[in-house]
């Protein structure tokens, strides 16, 4: 039986030949790291990653790519944005609809002397930005809100959170996990003074991959959290003042950045609409095959037009595993079922402890697969 793969929030699969390819040939012809040698094959590594970057701003609205710093994933980078921003006795405006990545540096923040808030969403998951600016105090010094729910797949206001934030004078960090090469993102119009994502989801690249855009002027602000040779100002113990350099000590995973420069050219031959057309078309089977059935319970938003292709569910009288492995043995479907690393999210929906099913779609789903989701998770519901 052909595998359905239904788990692109997870990381995204299968990947563009184009990828594969790319990663074959640095490992075999080029072999050489980035910025620290001068030899022809360096030389290359170079622009291919100087490449990267600079598709990848494209894809984040801006034009200069020494602002994309280049991490191990996109917990790394919030990881750089929250502790190389946050002291003691600054306060966050957050959300319950966060992931772990910002959850657990906020929680061992506090040990540090930093407080959260965390406003609550709508049954449907999502956020009301007057809840954001009424939980502002004098000491905020940052508000972090994730774009798109890796839970109910809702995307939340962002633009209208970044014109509160610019009202009063306090940083934005926008965690677009689950939206960068799903959706149009403008960091610029978002007001974001920093926007982290994986590479290796909508972007199509390998794991081990992570970008973190930096308006300009935030250095001034954010900390490095690591030291370490840059193949710059090497005459210096100190680390060098100027992006990308400040943050990216040490070799970069070059082999992955060479596959995410693949990833991101293949979405950019796509084009964003036909993206978005697609993912619109292939929700909306999706969520039009499931409703309806009253055993069969749908979390977040009933309409794709504010929503990426991120849908939970749970099915009467099943535990989400075991209905997670009743799709992978006998379907060859493969979901995520649990938490998600999402719990304050899955308390607001109540779904605490066992979670949900998570179905998430990618560039590479097709609506075959997508109809035989919905026979096969029918079929165990009438059951």
């Amino acid at each position: 039986m052909p595998r359905i793969y239904l788990d692109n929030a997870a990381t995204s699969w299968p990947k563009p030949e184009a990828v594969y390819r790319a990663l074959d040939d640095y490992q075999r012809r080029l072999g050489a790291p980035a910025g620290r040698s001068s030899y022809a094959e360096a030389g290359e590594t170079e622009r291919i990653v100087l490449s990267c970057r600079k598709k990848v701003a494209a894809r984040v609205g801006i034009a200069d790519p020494s602002r994309i710093i280049f991490t191990q994933n996109g917990t790394d980078s919030l990881n750089l944005a929250l502790h190389g921003l946050l002291r003691g006795g600054d306060h966050v405006v957050t959300t319950v609809c966060e992931h772990n990545s910002v959850l657990r540096p906020l929680s061992f923040l506090s040990e540090r002397g930093v407080t959260t808030t965390y406003v609550p969403c709508d049954g449907r998951g999502y956020v009301d930005p007057d809840t954001i600016r009424k939980a502002i105090t004098p000491q905020t010094r940052l508000i972090a809100l994730i774009h798109a729910s890796n839970v109910t797949g809702a995307i939340q206001p962002v633009e209208a959170v970044g014109q509160i934030a610019a009202e009063h004078g306090v940083f934005y960090l926008v965690d677009a996990a689950q939206s960068l090469g799903h959706v149009p993102i403008n960091a610029v119009s978002m007001g974001c003074h920093l926007l982290a994502a994986p590479g290796h989801k909508g972007l199509l690249g390998p794991l081990g991959t992570g970008v973190l855009y930096m308006a300009p002027g935030i250095e001034q602000h954010l900390t490095p959290i690591r030291q370490g040779g840059t193949g710059t100002r090497s005459d210096e113990d100190r680390q060098p003042d100027t992006v990308p350099d400040r943050y990216e000590s040490g070799n970069l995973n070059v082999p992955g950045i060479v596959g995410l420069e693949a990833g991101v050219s293949h979405l950019a031959k796509l084009g964003e609409q036909r993206v978005q057309q697609e993912a619109r078309t292939y929700l909306e089977r999706l969520l039009g095959g499931l409703t309806g059935n009253s055993r069969v319970r749908l979390y977040g938003p009933h309409s794709t037009e504010h929503r990426v292709g991120v849908v939970s569910l749970n099915v009467a009288d099943y535990d989400p595993q075991e209905l997670a492995a009743l799709l992978d043995s006998q379907w060859s479907i493969q979901t995520r079922a649990g938490l998600h690393c999402a719990p304050r999210m899955h308390a607001a929906l109540n779904t605490l402890p066992r979670g949900t099913l998570r179905l998430s779609l990618g560039h590479f789903t097709t609506l075959d697969q997508i109809d035989a989701a919905i026979v096969a998770i029918s079929e165990i519901a009438s059951g």
